[in-house]
């Protein structure tokens, strides 16, 4: 969500699994503060830890923050991925040392960054608004845990804020309601590409768009890296254009995750040739 609640998230805590979700994913791994989302609530338990099923090399994967601020540059949508019309918004990207935190008054703020992201970035996009069409306010985020145990638990962290703020305070004039969350792990509905995804569904109302209107937030976990869309909806947006317009760069992002971690992957050494034995066939020939 954007302020930036575009930073975020189902290492399914005890407490929501068994409530209105409709399914979990492997448990999370614990992190300390909370993560381009938010910090978890009190008295919820982790489950196990989780199993990384998406074929990703790890020997790709950044192991520093330098090395994760450039992964992300690779892979966050530029603007024409949302569709025609799509342009830059003020300020156009977050700053990257600090993320934001869903406090118990249920209003977002920014904190420093934990220690256990090696980095994020959101940028903040708008589709002006045009004829019968108010203005559509859309984000990207993506975010570099140091281990999938970690991006796990942001997962978990959206769906724990769901249920203690089902009404969230984005900015002064700025507010989501009547949120609600759908989770599937690797191999359910139809998720066959990502770890984890969490479709989190709302009304949005802002002072200057009126409302309430469509709000959606979608994120993916592969590995230690999760990948989120947002759309603020407005006059004359359906919620089915905004699926329609987050499709493309949420997706274009997680192709480009896949081949920048492969990139970087180091070759595997090819195997020395046996050496050739007395009667010049190679060692360990059995024939």
């Amino acid at each position: 969500m954007v302020v930036f609640r575009e930073a975020v998230r189902l290492g399914c805590a005890v407490a929501v699994c068994g409530s209105v979700l409709v399914g979990c994913t492997s448990g999370g791994g614990g992190s300390s503060g909370s993560s381009p989302a938010k910090k978890a609530a009190a008295g919820t338990t982790a489950g196990p830890s989780p199993t990384a099923v998406v074929d990703i090399d790890p020997a790709g994967l950044p192991t520093t923050s330098g090395q994760a601020a450039a992964l992300i540059r690779d892979v966050i949508a530029e603007p024409a991925a949302f569709g025609p019309g799509a342009v830059r918004r003020t300020p156009y990207e977050s700053d990257p040392r600090r993320w934001p935190v869903l406090g118990d008054d249920c209003v977002w703020q920014q904190r420093a960054l934990p220690k256990n992201v090696l980095a994020t970035l959101t940028r903040s996009y708008e589709i002006p608004a045009s004829g019968s069409k108010g203005p559509l306010r859309l984000s990207a985020v993506v975010t570099v845990h140091r281990t999938p145990e970690q991006a796990d638990w942001e997962n978990a962290e959206v769906l724990e804020e769901m249920m203690r703020c089902p009404a969230q305070r984005l900015r002064s004039d700025e507010v989501i309601t009547s949120l609600n969350n759908a989770p599937n792990s690797f191999g359910e509905s139809g998720n066959g590409y990502a770890d984890d995804v969490l479709t989190e569904l709302g009304a949005y109302t802002g002072a200057e768009v009126g409302g309430p209107h469509p709000y959606l937030w979608e994120q993916t976990r592969i590995g230690p890296v999760t990948l989120a869309v947002s759309a603020k909806g407005a006059e004359g947006w359906s919620r089915a254009d905004l699926f329609d317009r987050l499709r493309e760069p949420h997706s274009g992002m997680r192709t480009r995750l896949k081949s920048a971690i492969d990139r970087d992957a180091p070759e595997p050494e090819a195997p020395e040739p046996d050496a050739p034995g007395p009667d010049g066939s190679a060692k360990g020939d059995r024939r």
